[in-house]
C-alpha cells in the first residue's frame, strides 16, 4: 500500500490549549515532551494489505511546542481539524480523527507518559495519572542505543502500595477561540 500524502488543513478552526501541571515530583526531568496523535477513523476507505487482507490505517504524530510556564507547568496547542480529510486511495473520503494528545517526562532511562482523550479534550476537561516517586529514583542515564521504559502510571493515587509516594500529572483541555 502507498503511503498517502497527508496534507494539513490550511485553515483547521478546532483549536485547544493542553495544560501540562506536574505535582510533588521528586526532582526535575531530562525533556518533557507532548503530541497530537491522528488517525483514518473510518477505514474502509483505506485498502487492504495485499498478503495479510487487514487494513493499515494511516496514522501520524504531530509534534507540539510546548512553553514552560514554571517548574511544574506546561503548555501547547493543538488543532483537532489539523488534517485534511480526503480520498488518499480512490476508495472515498478518509476521515481524519485526533483520537488522543500524549504527554512524556523523560528522566534517564524512564518515560512518565500520559494521555488526554478527545472527549475531554472537547468538553474541556481534565485528566490525572499518579507515578511512583521510587521509579523516579531508580532511573538511571539512557545508553547509547538504549530505548527508554515508558511507565504509565495509574488512575489512583490509592492504587499505590505507598500512596504518599507518588506525584502525579494532570492535562487540562481548554478551547481557544480564533
Amino acid at each position: 500500500m502507498k503511503q498517502p500524502d497527508i496534507k494539513l488543513n490550511p485553515h483547521p478552526k478546532m483549536r485547544y490549549e493542553i495544560t501540562l501541571t506536574i505535582e510533588d515530583a521528586p526532582g526535575p526531568f531530562d525533556a518533557v515532551e507532548g503530541s497530537a496523535g491522528y488517525e483514518v477513523a473510518n477505514g474502509g476507505c483505506v485498502p487492504l494489505a495485499p498478503f495479510s487482507g487487514a487494513t493499515l490505517t494511516p496514522e501520524k504524530d504531530v509534534w507540539m511546542a510546548l512553553s514552560r510556564v514554571s517548574d511544574k507547568v506546561y503548555k501547547g496547542e493543538l488543532y483537532v481539524d489539523l488534517l485534511t480529510d480526503e480520498d488518499y486511495f480512490g476508495l472515498g473520503l478518509c476521515r481524519w480523527s485526533m483520537p488522543f494528545a500524549n504527554f512524556s517526562l523523560r528522566i534517564g532511562n524512564l518515560v512518565f507518559g500520559h494521555s488526554i482523550a478527545l472527549n475531554d479534550i472537547l468538553a474541556n476537561k481534565s485528566a490525572t495519572r499518579y507515578f511512583s516517586t521510587l521509579s523516579y529514583r531508580e532511573s538511571t542515564p539512557l545508553k547509547d542505543g538504549e530505548r527508554p521504559w515508558v511507565n504509565s502510571g495509574n488512575a489512583q493515587r490509592s492504587d499505590f502500595k505507598e500512596p504518599k509516594s507518588t506525584f502525579s500529572m494532570t492535562l487540562t483541555a481548554k478551547e481557544k477561540f480564533q
